[in-house]
């Protein structure tokens, strides 16, 4: 099951006796978990009824001790373990039994009990008899970050459940700006549309004027500029860059540009160049694999491992080893450089 659709079911008031929610992406786990914690009980339910506890702060037997309980004056006891990742769970010992006394619980769970298990930034590890008792008694929802290609979709959708509208544009550039830590991205939008009536699209100015990516002057125009070796604007943005170092440190433009042109050798190297399966391959939402391909034409093998080469020297060299010039001077530098 995806989020969405737990979140349907707890709506509608369809619960399990038992959830883990797990994976690297700690988003889905938080958006699940905050409304089991705020909406599954009413506020005169919660005070006898709701029990939150820290994995680093509690234990397996406290866990249990609570979920043995029995609801007062309520349909339903809710028992929401935080964290979990930090807890420490039982053990199997040499001949392969279990030394875990809430599993018992797990494989007998109260039906007025609501026991949730918040595991973050990891998985489960699913050989687990504790894992597998949950599986077969409740519902397993692993978390997977999201590539990059989709970050973009997903915003487009973030800002449509909201009732906002954003251009595909926006989208993709708060995508490659802001990469694929959804809770960030949402933190951003959420920020974002306080500042934009119900309903307006949302496009690179009100981005701009929010968030502060530049619509002109930012490291995805300067990788545009140079795949169409765009001289004037490379140096305008470059000299914007070096009035406003503090916005725009050279340290995360080289390593941005880094990414760029790692996946422009990418580009030269796969097979298959239809616009879906680059963007597959690279990583990117489809709204920039024309750009992909442009930079592949500007930049051919040999001249894509150069810039590469580049890249890695100076970065070095703006990090003070064997140089003492200005950054400014070295990024203006290493352009020249890449364009000719």
């Amino acid at each position: 099951m995806t989020a969405h659709e737990i979140l349907a079911d707890l709506r509608n008031r369809k619960y399990k006796p038992l959830y883990l929610l797990h994976g690297e992406e700690p988003y889905f786990i938080d958006i699940v978990s905050n409304y089991i914690e705020h909406s599954l009980l009413s506020e005169a339910e919660k005070g006898f009824n709701q029990t939150v506890v820290y994995g680093k702060d509690t234990d397996i037997m406290t866990v249990l001790n609570a979920a043995k309980r029995y609801p007062m004056m309520a349909d339903y006891q809710v028992v929401l373990v935080k964290e979990a990742q930090d807890m420490k769970w039982g053990k199997e010992d040499g001949d392969g039994k279990t030394i875990d006394p809430l599993l018992s619980y797990l494989e007998k769970p109260l039906p007025s009990t609501i026991l949730v298990f918040c595991y973050k930034y990891a998985k489960f590890d699913k050989r687990k008899k504790t894992y597998k008792a949950i599986d077969k008694n409740g519902l397993v929802f692993e978390s997977v970050s999201l590539a990059d290609y989709k970050v973009a979709a997903w915003i487009e959708a973030f800002v449509k459940e909201k009732k906002y509208r954003i251009g595909a544009q926006a989208a993709a550039l708060l995508g490659e700006y802001l990469g694929n830590d959804l809770s960030k991205i949402a933190n951003e939008m959420e920020k974002l549309m306080l500042n934009v009536s119900a309903g307006q699209e949302i496009t690179s100015k009100e981005i701009q004027d929010n968030i502060g990516i530049s619509k002109e002057y930012n490291v995805f125009e300067l990788q545009t500029a140079l795949a169409r070796r765009d001289v004037v604007k490379v140096n305008r943005i470059i000299n914007y860059f070096d009035a406003n170092q503090k916005a725009n440190p050279l340290v995360l433009v080289f390593g941005n540009l880094y990414s760029y042109f790692s996946k422009v050798l990418r580009y030269h190297y796969a097979p298959d160049k239809s616009p879906n399966s680059i963007a597959r391959e690279l990583g990117i939402s489809p709204y920039f694999v024309r750009d992909y391909e442009q930079a592949a034409r500007t930049f051919n093998y040999g001249k894509t491992m150069q810039v590469i080469g580049l890249l890695r020297e100076y970065d070095v060299k703006i990090k003070g080893v064997d140089s003492n010039a200005d950054n400014g001077e070295l990024m203006k530098e290493m352009m020249f450089k890449i364009l000719h």
